[in-house]
């Protein structure tokens, strides 16, 4: 077999495996959003809060790429679920501020902790440059789904 029959193969080999992941980690978010009593938007938007902290709606539709319209009903489902409240922008009356309720914290952080265990014991199995490699494939990866959802969300 030569050299360019086998990296393609291996290329295709890696595209399928990502598909499987890619599959794998959609039922994960899933599984999660329903242990949460949530949608998988509706946890994602809850992790960009927990990242990013309190922000305005717009905020966080511009940060999950979703419309403003969408983000209203996201934010009104984790408000009835108790995750989020709505609060006044003390610099502005008009415009309110979404931020976790601190009462949630304990459920989210018990479901995400196994998950940082396992995958840190999955990282640490691998030598610094193989993760350098690693964290390249990722950073760039991302950014080619990122493009592709914004090309397919402008039509």
């Amino acid at each position: 077999m030569n050299k360019h029959h086998s990296h393609r193969e291996l290329i295709g080999t890696i595209s399928q495996l990502l598909r499987n992941q890619s599959t794998a980690t959609i039922f994960l978010h899933q599984a999660i959003a329903e242990r949460l009593g949530i949608n998988p938007t509706d946890h994602k938007c809850m992790e960009l809060l927990l990242k990013y902290g309190s922000m305005t709606a717009g905020e966080l539709a511009v940060k999950s790429n979703l419309t403003t319209g969408a983000i209203t009903g996201v934010i009104d489902r984790l408000e009835k679920a108790n995750y989020v409240r709505r609060v006044k922008d003390p610099n502005d009356r008009r415009r309110f501020i979404i931020e976790i309720v601190p009462d949630c914290l304990p459920a989210f952080e018990q479901l995400f902790q196994s998950i940082g265990e396992e995958t840190a014991s999955l990282l640490n199995s691998y030598s610094d440059h193989e993760l350098m490699v690693i964290r390249d494939f990722i950073e760039k990866s991302t950014e080619v789904a990122l493009n592709v959802t914004s090309k397919l969300r402008q039509g």
